[in-house]
């Protein structure tokens, strides 16, 4: 029988859970994942990718997560969505919006903190909307950044953004620019979060040696990342079914023949076996639903501690 609701803003959210517990909530997620220990019901799409529906179960400790997002590309914001976990006699609804973004960071920050170089210190991120934020927190807190290239193509919106995340980050350099080309010729790690229908760039245009997330494209018929990247990468996924369904640049490089599902490493399995890479990384991430999860149970595992002082 359920006991209390606690109900949490976005506020709540991002005071609870810092972006570096989020890394930890989410990486041990995935271990979990990888040993077998969520039910992971197919996402629900309707109107066409307007509205997903998201659950995860967790046996061991009888807890369980939905999420309901609405996505709207042309409105601001263009995520809005709520979470409900329920376990231990309590129910948590919790302003989901903050959660979807900071659960996409914490994945994107386990990824790097597997396949980036240790000394990567030069960040682009391309894209100015809502998930844009928490990918630089993520990798800030996995890698020594010194300097964070932040493109887009509204000036205004790069600007307001490097300045917003120059404040939070004092002692990183941070520059805004329309110029993607120039974005990507020297990063040692790139973070693609638009909901672009095209490649954003040709793999000739990268370093040789770089790590890139994409995020922003999450139906068949987005993508961000160009067919040729897959080529000689190293291809990290957080579930190889779901990118498999979901992501149009994983869908384009099998169906064209320039990757196998084979080559498809997933996310939980490389955190006990790491691939030996060199050279080029990808990781691609349409999420799953054992991350909004982890993020909900250490909403719920600080709520538990606060109530107990």
């Amino acid at each position: 029988m359920l006991g209390r609701v606690i109900v949490l803003s976005a506020e709540d959210v991002r005071r609870a859970v810092p972006m570096s517990a989020a890394i930890d909530a989410v990486r041990d997620g995935f271990r979990e994942l990888a040993a077998g220990n969520f039910v992971l019901p197919p996402r629900q799409i309707f109107g066409d990718g307007a509205v997903l529906v998201m659950s995860a179960y967790h046996p061991p400790t009888g807890t369980a997560v939905v999420k309901k997002i609405g996505i709207a590309l042309d409105q601001v914001p263009a995520i809005r969505a709520t979470v409900i976990w329920t376990g231990d006699g309590e129910q948590l609804v919790a302003e989901g919006s903050s959660i979807t973004t900071l659960r996409t960071g914490a994945v994107v920050g386990v990824a790097t903190d597997l396949l980036a170089p240790a000394d990567a210190t030069r960040l682009t991120v391309i894209g100015t909307g809502a998930q844009a934020p928490d990918q630089v927190r993520a990798v800030l807190a996995v890698r020594p950044i010194a300097d964070v290239t932040i493109t887009g193509r509204s000036a205004d919106r790069a600007t307001a953004l490097a300045q917003t995340l120059a404040a939070e980050f004092p002692g990183v350099r941070f520059t805004p620019t329309t110029d993607l080309d120039a974005s990507i010729a020297t990063p040692h790690i790139i973070c693609c979060a638009t909901s672009s229908a095209t490649p954003l760039f040709t793999a000739d245009a990268l370093p040789e040696t770089v790590h890139v997330n994409a995020i922003g494209a999450f139906r068949p018929t987005m993508r961000e990342l160009p067919r040729d990247l897959f080529t000689n990468s190293t291809v990290l996924v957080d579930q190889r079914e779901a990118a498999l369904e979901e992501s149009g640049e994983i869908i384009d490089a099998v169906e064209s023949g320039t990757i196998t599902t084979a080559d498809l490493i997933e996310l939980g399995p490389a955190l006990s076996n790491p691939p030996h890479s060199t050279g080029r990384t990808v990781f691609k991430s349409v999420g799953v639903g054992a991350q909004d999860w982890a993020i909900a149970a250490a909403l719920a595992q600080v709520q538990r501690r606060t109530s107990l002082r």
